[in-house]
């Protein structure tokens, strides 16, 4: 008899569990819509592919799993509450021409662990630029912290609202320098190359297809880091709430360089934008009150706030923030590569390292490869004998704060400004 009763309450709890089973793949499928697009066949690689939407947008793609292993990654996408186990989140902020693409390589090349975006905000701040060629820095603030947080959750829905043109059936021929994301040319996100359409930042060490945003989502959850590099967040204070926020374990690595390099190296990379500075080089007057250079005292304002932020620790920041010179990575690239390594916690592989080796080596006809130190060093100082002595004291006396925040010494004279002897780089440790 006891047997019996036995058998029956194992019955009716299985016919309890499956109903309850029942109920959630009901109430999922009511939810879901499952389509496919041609860069989402059923069969690559031998999985089958399908895309997921919600209420037209999608959420990410699933090869052939089990009942319990859907439902899981199904909660984990709606429902992403739990803190961060395991995972970094990694932000490289920075401002153009301080090396932050070279910087960013360091973790794109870490391997298929880490998920690496190549400046997605581009598209934002493309999309939200005034007539007048300005932008609404509140507006960008909020969108930009609201896009890098679910970028780093693996949601690349709401930046698909900002892509242009719009993408179809959450496939696009136009995400921003697709190629210098490993993670998007990788499989599964590298679909079946089909020849329609230009793809003006195609993957160029394979041929893939248009990229489908849900594949990288799916991609993305499957990578257990997460990095992203952005010279499009103006101020560290307004990333609190991601720094704060359980579900991300967010590490800031700001890179800063000589405010002078940089609008050296500037004028050569954006020459079009530079115009005032290069007639100024000549025989013209610089006024203090002109656009651009209160654009530049602006741009430094920005990075020394941001920096003072970081380097203060507070509570909410403690343990998360890391500085990094652009020259003491130029001279000393692997020791720079491992202490960031070492403060975002994640292995310093190999792969990293010899990618680090391959490009910052040169040969030399006696004897052959050697350390780059030297040359890094002369190539760190290149912009003090293609810089005129009066656009470099305008720099020190419209930047000087920033400058003496992060070390950088004041030329006096065009003489000490051309003189190698002397480095205008102090030693400093932002450890």
């Amino acid at each position: 008899m006891k047997i019996k009763y036995t058998i029956s309450l194992i019955f009716i709890v299985a016919v309890v569990i499956i109903e309850k089973e029942n109920n959630i793949i009901s109430k999922v499928s009511d939810k879901l819509s499952l389509k496919q697009t041609p860069q989402t066949p059923l069969q690559t690689s031998g999985s089958s592919w399908v895309s997921l939407h919600q209420n037209g947008s999608s959420v990410l793609g699933l090869s052939e799993l089990d009942l319990s292993s859907y439902l899981k990654l199904k909660w984990r996408l709606w429902n992403i509450s739990e803190p961060s186990k395991g995972g970094k989140h990694i932000l490289l902020l920075a401002t153009t021409r301080t090396g932050s693409s070279f910087v960013g390589e360091f973790f794109n090349q870490h391997g298929p662990n880490m998920f690496y975006l190549f400046e997605p905000l581009w598209h934002v701040e493309r999309m939200l630029t005034l007539e007048g060629g300005g932008t609404s820095g509140t507006a960008l603030t909020q969108v930009h912290r609201d896009i890098l947080r679910q970028l780093f959750l693996c949601n690349f829905s709401m930046l698909e609202n900002f892509i242009n043109p719009p993408p179809i059936d959450h496939v696009t021929t136009g995400f921003f320098r697709r190629e210098s994301s490993q993670s998007l040319c990788s499989n599964p996100v590298c679909t079946p190359f089909v020849k329609k359409g230009y793809e003006p930042y195609h993957c160029r060490n394979r041929r893939c297809g248009p990229l489908n945003l849900t594949l990288a989502s799916l991609s993305c959850l499957e990578r257990e880091h997460h990095a992203i590099k952005s010279v499009r967040i103006r101020q560290l204070e307004t990333l609190r709430p991601l720094a704060e926020d359980p579900r991300l374990d967010l590490k800031v690595i700001q890179l800063v360089r000589d405010p002078r390099a940089m609008l050296a190296s500037r004028m050569v990379a954006f020459a079009n934008n530079y115009k005032h500075w290069k007639r100024w080089m000549t025989d013209e007057d610089i006024s203090e009150d002109d656009n651009e250079v209160r654009k530049l005292k602006g741009n430094c304002e920005n990075i020394r706030m941001s920096a003072e932020v970081g380097l203060k620790q507070p509570p909410w920041l403690r343990g998360r923030y890391m500085l990094v010179r652009y020259e003491d990575i130029a001279m000393f690239p692997m020791l720079k590569a491992a202490e960031m390594y070492s403060f975002t916690g994640i292995p310093f592989t190999t792969q990293v390292k010899e990618w680090i080796l391959r490009n910052t080596q040169a040969s030399n006809e006696v004897s052959g490869v050697y350390s780059t130190q030297k040359n890094s060093s002369q190539q760190v100082e290149k912009w003090r004998f293609s810089m005129p002595f009066k656009l470099a004291r305008m720099v020190q006396k419209i930047c000087g704060p920033t400058m003496d925040l992060f070390g950088y010494t004041f030329a006096t004279s065009e003489e000490m400004l051309t003189d190698k002897s002397i480095s205008l780089i102090e030693e400093r440790s932002f450890l």
